[in-house]
């Protein structure tokens, strides 16, 4: 059976080949990936010199006012209201200069303001492994396609299904949103990506049953 301590050794592996190694964990939307990526790059830290560094998809959030301008805001969170080119190419980067001697920021997202938060995470050259979690790293088409090449593995989580959704409705009344306006968003928006996410997982490197 899978352990946490397993997921260590093997994130550590992929760090320990020389350059800079870079992780992804996809899942559905609320599977518990933000909380596994989170808890990962804490315990590869320890209390020494940073190593590793977390760098979310959800930074590549295109912001609301381009969302209106789209005509996309009552679908965000679908893979096109993702800056996806954008997320392909910073991960390039992030490969690309690991060797070289400046800071690499990638954007951050904020939960409270639903808006992505530029600069927002910095990736020190001494960084050997970033771990990036997102919805959407093992879609197959358009620009999606260049950020699972940029990835050297990617972990799909797996939750139960009602947990999942129970997490997300409680996510949305956190930030704002009244228990039948959130239900009403889980059901429509959440769960149409979540069942095209989990179309994608037979392209996993590692099916991670959460919680572990």
């Amino acid at each position: 059976m899978l352990t946490f301590d397993d997921l260590l050794r093997r994130a550590r592996s992929l760090a320990g080949g020389g350059g800079r190694a870079l992780l992804g964990i996809a899942g559905g939307p609320g599977a518990g990936k933000t909380t596994l990526a989170r808890r990962l790059v804490r315990e590869l830290n320890g209390a020494g010199e940073p190593w590793a560094v977390q760098v979310p998809m959800d930074g590549f959030h295109l912001a609301d006012a381009e969302l209106d301008r789209l005509g996309r805001r009552d679908r965000k969170g679908a893979p096109d209201t993702f800056d996806a080119a954008g997320y392909a190419a910073l991960l390039r980067r992030l490969r690309d200069e690991a060797d070289g001697e400046d800071t690499v920021y990638a954007p951050g997202f904020e939960r409270v303001l639903e808006q992505p938060l530029a600069g927002a995470v910095p990736v020190p050259p001494a960084v050997r492994l970033v771990v990036t979690e997102g919805n959407y790293l093992l879609l197959g088409t358009g620009a999606w396609r260049r950020v699972r090449a940029a990835l050297d593995e990617v972990w799909f989580c797996e939750s139960d299904e009602d947990e999942r959704v129970r997490r997300l409705v409680a996510r949305h009344e956190e930030f704002g949103k009244a228990h039948e306006e959130a239900v009403a968003w889980v059901l429509r928006s959440d769960q149409r990506n979540a069942e095209l996410v989990a179309a994608t997982r037979e392209r996993a490197d590692l099916l991670v049953p959460l919680p572990l």
